[in-house]
């Protein structure tokens, strides 16, 4: 599409239609990359149909299509649908066998709730075009990410790139003892860390790790009632009050009140095979001094927004900001990434073409 106007010059046309982002101007122009992605209704819509459909004409037109009728069933351990979670999801795959059936190539397919945008994805796949749609901001961001073009080759190279920059400097917040039989055998690689919630005894007024007390290691089932390890005296978790810790939160200036939780378990890989241990002193250490460390990038430190959802982590856990849902070591890997990723010098970057949407 050529020739099209500049969004801030079209925003006062479609100011008025119902759905129009609540924000700043500023916010919606830096959000967008028009024509074919706008963070508000789009205006460029007609001018997208005018060039890619084809007009109607009920006296020549002979479109007729029977009902699908067919089972579909597509599994969701798909890399694409897996690449972002969102609720009410639906496998591009499953969406295919409609498209196909319904439209020829080269017809426009619209998806008035588009969610993350896998009606896209499966019209691309069958060469259709299509018009993505929904009232959630973040939905259609994460729906114009899933559809843009994009060279996956120089795609694949930054992203190594960023990855091994990463690893050289957060690798070392990775590392365990690898134990065999009491002796270390040098290091593993940390693939993930379980967490236990830690409770207060309503008899004795001890602590009670959770994992140990209530997880049960050989089939993974969590017991309804267990025994505290100090009076032995037996409860269900409801009985107990939450163990706390008071710290000071660096990020929002002030001191906060959290549930404690303390590392149970740590899996991790050693050349190519996993195993799993308990956290050791090493371990501890580690995550002490990761705690202890400043993150030399920023990361968002909104508070939570009350309702209904929320009230939950708030009252339960503490978790009364958003860089509160995650672990300071898990925190500083991902503000690296967003970092370097934003950093990108790539001299097309900011130059790909999109289509769709």
């Amino acid at each position: 599409m050529k020739n099209i106007k500049p969004l801030a010059e079209l925003l006062d046309s479609v100011r008025d239609i119902e759905g129009f982002p609540i924000g700043k101007d500023e916010d919606i122009l830096a959000l967008s990359d028009p024509p074919y992605y706008t963070a508000c209704p789009n205006p460029y819509i007609n001018d997208f149909i005018e060039k890619y459909g084809k007009p109607y004409d009920e006296e020549t037109d002979d479109y007729h299509c029977e009902p699908f009728a067919a089972d579909v069933s597509e599994g969701k351990n798909d890399p694409i649908y897996n690449a972002h979670s969102y609720h009410t999801k639906v496998p591009h795959k499953a969406i295919m066998k409609y498209i196909e059936h319904y439209a020829k190539e080269g017809d426009i397919v619209f998806d008035g709730f588009c969610g993350t945008g896998m009606t896209g994805v499966a019209a691309q796949l069958l060469n259709r075009k299509a018009i993505l749609s929904d009232l959630s901001p973040i939905a259609t961001f994460i729906a114009y990410n899933y559809n843009k073009k994009v060279d996956v080759y120089e795609f694949e190279i930054e992203a190594k790139r960023i990855l091994a920059e990463v690893e050289e400097e957060c690798g070392w917040m990775y590392k365990t003892n690898h134990v065999r039989e009491g002796y270390k055998f040098g290091k593993g690689k940390i693939n993930y860390t379980v967490w236990s919630d830690v409770f207060i005894c309503p008899y004795c007024s001890e602590t009670i790790v959770f994992w140990d007390a209530a997880v049960d290691k050989e089939d993974g089932s969590v017991k309804k009632e267990f025994a505290c390890p100090h009076c032995h005296a037996n409860m269900k978790k409801t009985d107990c009050k939450r163990a706390t810790v008071t710290l000071f939160d660096k990020a929002i200036g002030k001191e906060i009140t959290q549930a404690k939780q303390v590392p149970v378990l740590i899996n991790y890989s050693c050349g190519k095979k996993r195993f799993e241990k308990q956290p050791d002193d090493d371990d501890m250490e580690l995550i002490e001094k990761i705690n202890d460390s400043e993150i030399p990038y920023w990361f968002p430190t909104d508070r939570m927004p009350e309702g209904y959802n929320t009230a939950q982590p708030m009252r339960s856990h503490g978790i009364t900001h958003v860089h509160h849902f995650y672990t300071k070591r898990n925190l500083r890997l991902i503000c690296s990434i967003h970092s370097k990723a934003l950093n990108l010098k790539s001299a097309s970057r900011g130059k790909q073409k999109w289509h769709m949407l």
